[in-house]
């Protein structure tokens, strides 16, 4: 069982969290100004990288908020929050 490092809470079994995707995506400034070609590549591209890489998690059976870690995608291995 793997186990996530919450900062709230310490670690935990990864059942309790939720991935939430790529860390450091901003929101459009003026969305509705946005193609649908823009406002699809905002929703649903995101990088894809084997190794280290910067995600959200939500401690969703806990505290229930939100934290950025870096995740070895290749090993997954947290490596820090």
């Amino acid at each position: 069982m793997q186990l996530i490092d919450c900062p709230w809470c310490g670690p935990r079994e990864e059942v309790e969290f939720s991935y939430g995707g790529q860390a450091g995506v901003a929101y459009p400034a003026d969305p509705a100004a946005l193609s649908d070609e823009e406002w699809a590549s905002y929703v649903f591209y995101r990088d894809n990288p084997k190794g280290r890489f910067a995600e959200r998690w939500n401690h969703a059976i806990g505290c229930r908020r939100w934290f950025s870690a870096v995740r070895d995608t290749a090993t997954y291995r947290f490596e820090a929050r």
